[in-house]
């Protein structure tokens, strides 16, 4: 009976992340082996629940109110915890200390909007572009991603706001009321802009457009990621042998510049391999979604893509200087635990749904 669950995953899925996996285990052990270490732990935690929670009904979690809105409004508190407290990891308040491990309740609200959105709107799902409809949808999102966005984690209020709109759009468009909900978004961006955000703050997300700009404040972070994958050419420096990532010129080349390290030392062929393993998760996550017999299911597969999709495009964005450096981490390669556990949550889901999909 196991076994025949198990030959129902979908195992192309599962084989693209297992190569994420190697990509990040094979870049930390040349960076720091204490990382390595580390995240092994947190990917045997993270594949076990992948394959064997995949047997579990989820159907309880995405259909009955109590269950979503209760992992949602925990999440919020952890939100309201985090910003209430004084200390400061990497200048921001986006991680909670629980016995000795830091935790990123941003990732658990992902997971809780894309539950509560995925029952909303399966539920208004041929008036969704109703004005009442819109508004408290919005509102929903704009809670967790008004408190993340005070950490500040500009990053994760992207992806917060990108699942919303993503559902959203799923529905089809109605022009006026798009036409008027862009306007509202850009009076928002802009009363944000400038009653409160601070001026380095400010710096920090216009950075990109003049790299110019101080070379060994604002901007250094992209200049000496540019250099590391500037200069890997086609296979790369070879492993430990990356002078940006080993000699620490290249910051946070564990989290937000992992894909910059990986370059240096693996160069631009093994990037195209790895562009390709997120292209095939992509499908199969959409392919999964379109065969899906439940709306609901079907919105929860597409929260899975639209994290994996709005993430790998920052986050490679960054590295590369064309998006500004909000701290987003690459899925399932970033160094953390709290990331790769609310990924491989989603997967363990979404996989249920495939098996349950196919009979």
């Amino acid at each position: 009976m196991i076994f025949d669950r198990l030959k129902k995953l979908d195992w192309v899925l599962v084989g693209a992340l297992i190569f994420l996996s190697i990509v990040s285990l094979v870049t930390l052990a040349s960076y720091d082996m204490s990382y390595f270490w580390r995240q092994l732990t947190w990917y045997v935690a993270a594949f076990a629940l992948i394959v064997f929670g995949s047997r579990l009904n989820w159907s309880w979690l995405i259909r009955w109110p109590v269950f979503r809105y209760g992992i949602y409004w925990i999440a919020v508190a952890f939100l309201v915890i985090s910003n209430l407290q004084s200390h400061l990891v990497r200048g921001t308040k986006s991680w909670l200390m629980f016995a000795g491990f830091q935790f990123e309740p941003a990732e658990l609200a992902k997971l809780g909007l894309i539950l509560v959105l995925a029952g909303f709107f399966t539920r208004r799902h041929v008036a969704m572009w109703q004005t009442k409809n819109l508004f408290v949808s919005l509102c929903y999102a704009l809670i967790p991603a008004g408190l993340i966005a005070i950490h500040p984690d500009f990053g994760s209020t992207i992806v917060v706001m990108s699942v919303w709109l993503g559902f959203v759009l799923m529905g089809g468009v109605h022009k006026k009321r798009f036409l008027v909900g862009l306007g509202l978004a850009v009076g928002c961006g802009i009363l944000l802009w400038t009653s409160f955000l601070k001026p380095y703050q400010k710096d920090r997300l216009t950075a990109f457009l003049f790299p110019e700009r101080d070379p060994l404040g604002i901007n250094y972070n992209v200049i000496q990621s540019k250099i590391a994958i500037g200069s890997a050419g086609f296979f790369g420096k070879g492993f430990g042998e990356g002078t940006q990532m080993q000699f620490r010129f290249l910051p946070e080349a564990q989290t937000d510049f992992i894909f910059a390290a990986f370059t240096e030392e693996w160069g631009v062929v093994a990037d195209l391999l790895l562009l390709l393993t997120f292209l095939v998760i992509l499908f199969r996550l959409v392919h999964i979604g379109l065969r899906a017999e439940r709306n609901e299911a079907k919105f929860v597969v597409l929260g899975g893509a639209l994290i994996f999709f709005t993430q790998f495009l920052i986050n490679v964005g960054s590295n590369l200087g064309i998006v500004p450096v909000t701290g987003i981490t690459l899925p399932f390669v970033s160094y953390g635990g709290s990331s790769l556990l609310t990924v491989a949550t989603l997967i363990s889901i979404i996989q249920h749904i495939k098996i349950e999909s196919s009979g």
